[in-house]
């Protein structure tokens, strides 16, 4: 896919004031800990995550997508009567019905003449959600539209931790609860429209290739538990390989659509060492990538995009700069977005 007319016009973040660390999450597992012998610091140690943050119990997640898109208009140039599209892009949703669009798009304020709907693929929702808006945008159909994310990730991790020292658990049993551990809470969104409406420097969405491996989509699966919680088990070395293995088999088309030059690399933020694999299989450098699971853990959808925007606000991605946004997500799916930020 390629975009001539296609740009991100303001990009913002909303983030929890709680934050859970590595060592708390371990402290309420002491119970399994201690009754399967296992030494403390082993989350951080194996991860690379420091910390994560959590919604208050009870926040839905179209209020974290309705944060997030105040948030980027308040930083916009274009007013909200202005967007035409709007997108819920989580993998976190209200509920089956309706789609959860609906309340986010009441909580921000946004205009009745905007189409409305969700768009799910797990990690990869933001990104899909970003082209499906380019396409409509480079097509003529609008001008204006806003994509959100709002991941809630309290229910499953509360849910992961009672399932941990509750249940008679052994070493090889708790395996597929560990990815869970990772999760974080946060939001995002972005204003997109055609570039005759930006006022100043301007950051194109180029294009991008997308390839799946649905042989694999076992590996990590989810889905509600009760009224209230969340469950997910992940065969986490089997994902990491096959997903590294998708990612490479992307960058080669992508490159060749779009070339090897890259300033700046931000993956989906997983943990340190799906990054050093991720890196060292596609042979890129690791001092042009920026990370943010150290303090945010993995939170889903917003997580690579949440990074592109503190990768802009540290001055990290400058004006110019070519960025490639490397997107994979359970399924498995691989999208792989150029920009010229």
């Amino acid at each position: 896919m390629r975009f001539e007319n296609v740009c991100i016009e303001a990009l913002a973040v909303a983030l929890p004031e709680e934050v859970w660390t590595s060592t708390a999450i371990e402290e309420r597992l002491r119970p399994l800990y201690e009754r399967l012998k296992l030494p403390a610091g082993r989350l951080e140690l194996m991860t690379g995550i420091r910390e994560r943050r959590m919604w208050p119990a009870g926040t839905r997640p179209s209020d974290a997508s309705a944060a997030a898109g105040r948030a980027v208009l308040a930083k916009s140039s274009l007013r909200a009567e202005q967007v035409e599209l709007f997108i819920h892009a989580a993998v976190s949703r209200d509920m089956l019905e309706p789609a959860t669009a609906s309340f986010a798009h009441r909580k921000i304020g946004l205009p009745a003449t905007a189409q409305i709907f969700d768009v799910s693929n797990a990690c990869l929702g933001f990104l899909n959600a970003l082209t499906v808006a380019g396409a409509m945008i480079e097509s003529g159909q609008i001008k204006c539209a806003m994509v959100v994310a709002g991941e809630n990730g309290r229910p499953l991790v509360e849910q992961t931790l009672r399932t941990l020292v509750e249940r008679p658990l052994t070493r090889n049993e708790i395996k597929p609860y560990f990815a869970n551990l990772t999760i974080g809470s946060g939001a995002v969104g972005a204003i997109m429209c055609h570039r005759s409406l930006v006022k100043g420097h301007v950051h194109r969405l180029l294009g991008g290739v997308a390839r799946a491996a649905t042989q694999h989509s076992e590996l990590c699966q989810g889905d509600t538990h009760g009224t209230e919680a969340l469950a997910m088990q992940t065969d986490s070395e089997q994902l990491l390989i096959a997903g590294v293995t998708l990612a490479n088999e992307t960058w080669g088309e992508f490159t060749a659509a779009h070339g090897a030059a890259f300033d700046r690399f931000i993956c989906h933020q997983v943990g340190s060492v799906h990054r050093r694999k991720l890196y060292e299989t596609l042979g890129l450098d690791l001092a042009k990538d920026f990370s943010t699971f150290e303090t945010l853990g993995n939170t889903g959808s917003v997580a690579l995009p949440a990074t592109l925007a503190r990768a802009v606000e540290a001055g990290t991605v400058r004006a110019g700069d070519r960025v490639a946004l490397l997107g994979i997500g359970s399924g498995l799916n691989c999208l792989m977005l150029a920009l010229e930020w």
